[in-house]
This record gives structure tokens, sequence and C-alpha cells, in this order.
């Protein structure tokens, strides 16, 4: 495509654009829906105390291959109990650090993480990104508050009726509509949506390369869907949320450019699903209250998550 081809997912972007919405200053985008009401709601969800981590470990053995622009996290330990001082009472002590992206294993997006035509979420030109402070605005920071709300799992795999779907296949509204009806769920205003493509089972069982490769995911024809059921923030159990490759030729993450900076949709990646998927099916109940605060790190432009739901 040349550059003077109308590109559809910004002509989509440009529909489909929240800018505005909250005022000229705003950096959280669609996590507004997150209302102190909703929040109250969510809290009642919780009947049995069952706790599901849908994060995934943060190790030397994460999703990266050697070679590529991101690394798996580096623990090291910084001091040993055969360090501490001789202490009269026999006191020993031990600190450690980690040195790794934020967005190095199971994370979210902020709405400075991707833009196009030199703008982010909102009107906030690239410059705003900057190698001094990182983002000045549209920072993952601004976020962690509003990231606890009902949470809603879409199993599109068992809708499909597989353990995984197949590779670059992509969930349509369609799907996504299909999937409430067989689960008796509804996704409502304010909710965090999770999808299980089933992908995950690829890192878990340690083939790390088919993981970080073709993969399935929504794309164009889910994003009307998500803007007009106000969905806060979505998580998808695949590294990079959408379908890769990119069907539409020549485009990079075009879905990551309507919702995150056209929407102003908060994206998650990497979430293991795969306990809470099967709890689900077993006792019908797939809503639950979401908790995954992430790391308020001033400018940072995504935040590593342990993700949790509870029953």
């Amino acid at each position: 495509m040349s550059e003077a081809t109308t590109w559809p997912h910004h002509e989509l972007g440009k529909e489909l654009s929240n800018w505005g919405r909250w005022g000229d200053d705003d950096e959280i985008g669609t996590l507004n829906f997150v209302t102190p009401e909703k929040r109250v709601a969510a809290a009642q969800l919780v009947k049995t105390g069952k706790t599901f981590d849908l994060g995934m470990p943060f190790d030397k053995d994460g999703p990266f291959t050697s070679g590529g622009f991101r690394i798996n996290p580096v623990h090291v330990m910084t001091f040993m109990p055969s360090d501490t001082a001789r202490s009269p009472d026999g006191m020993i002590s031990a600190d450690d650090m980690v040195i790794m992206g934020l967005q190095a294993a199971t994370q979210w997006d902020s709405l400075a993480h991707v833009g196009y035509d030199g703008l982010f979420y909102n009107n906030v030109p690239a410059a705003a990104v900057n190698h001094v402070v990182g983002a000045t605005r549209n920072s993952f920071a601004k976020c962690v508050e509003h990231l606890i709300s009902r949470g809603v799992l879409l199993d599109i795999a068992r809708l499909k009726g597989v353990d995984r779907l197949e590779d670059r296949y992509e969930i349509t509204a369609a799907d996504l509509s299909a999937a409430e009806e067989r689960q008796g769920v509804r996704v409502e205003s304010g909710d965090v949506l999770l999808l299980r493509t089933g992908w995950y089972q690829w890192f878990l069982e340690g083939d790390r390369e088919r993981f970080m490769g073709d993969e399935p995911g929504p794309l164009l024809d889910s994003c009307r869907w998500l803007h007009e059921r106000e969905v806060a923030a979505l998580a998808v159990d695949n590294w990079a949320c959408e379908v890769w490759p990119s069907p539409i030729p020549g485009a990079n993450i075009p879905f990551h450019q309507v919702t995150i900076r056209d929407m102003g949709l908060t994206l998650g990646e990497m979430f293991n699903l795969e306990e809470l998927a099967a709890d689900c099916e077993e006792d019908g109940i797939w809503e639950f209250l979401f908790c995954a605060p992430g790391l308020k790190v001033t400018g940072g432009v995504g935040s590593p998550i342990t993700p949790i739901a509870l029953k």
C-alpha cells in the first residue's frame, strides 16, 4: 500500500475514537467506565473466596528467546544470609533485585504504548514520550487504581470445541456474542474482558517459539463490539493480544492502533486463563472480581502484573 492508501484500521479508529470524551486532559481512556459503583458491585461477586493467579512467572524461563528486543526477567540476589553482620540475637537477612522490561511477561500496555501519525491517545504528540522521563502523558502510572472491576471470561476455544484456536484465527464480534450466549453471561460497561484462545498452553508445554509465533486473536471486526459494550480493559492469553501476523498487508498491529490510540482501551497480554476457564466451565459462573493494578512506575508505558480473579 502507498502512503496515500486509506488504511482500514485508521478509518475505523476515526469512527470509534474516544478522544475528548472524558476531556482533553484524560489519560486513562476506557478505564473511566470503572466507577466506584462498578467496583462495589464487582466485590459482591466473591462468594467462595477462591482465587486464581492469572500471571506468568517472572523468571529466566519467560516467553522471549535470545536476540529479540525484550529479555526475560533476570533475578539477582544482592544480599545473602551469609552477608549479614553478626547480631546478638542471631538475625539473618536477604535482599534481591530484578532486571526486566516492564512488558517482559504478563503485562498491561498503557495508552502511551502504540499510536500512529505521530500521535497517541487523546491527541498526545509522540514527543510526549522521551528518554529523560518516559511517558509524560498517558503513562501507565495513571491507570493503577482503576484496574479493579468485574471481570468476565469469554472462552472462544471452548466455543469452537477445541483445546486452542488455530494460528491466525480471527476472533470476530459474532464469536464474542456466541460465547456470551453459550456461557449465559453478558459483558457490560466497565468490565475487564478476558479472552481465552487456549494459546497459553504452548507456553505451559515449554514451546516458547510456538507460543511467540503466529497466533489467533481479535482484529478489527471485534473493535466496534468492544466499543459498544464499553469494555474498560481487554486481556488475552497470547503474546500480542491480536491476530499475528496482521492479515492487513503492510499494517503492523492494527488492533493495537485502533484500541489503544483511538479508543483508549488498555490491553493485557500473556494471561494464564487455563485454571480459571476450567473452573468457570465447571460451575457455570463466568464473572468474578478482577484485580490487576500493576506498578506505579513514573513515566512507564507498560507494567508487569500478577492478575488475580476472585470468585
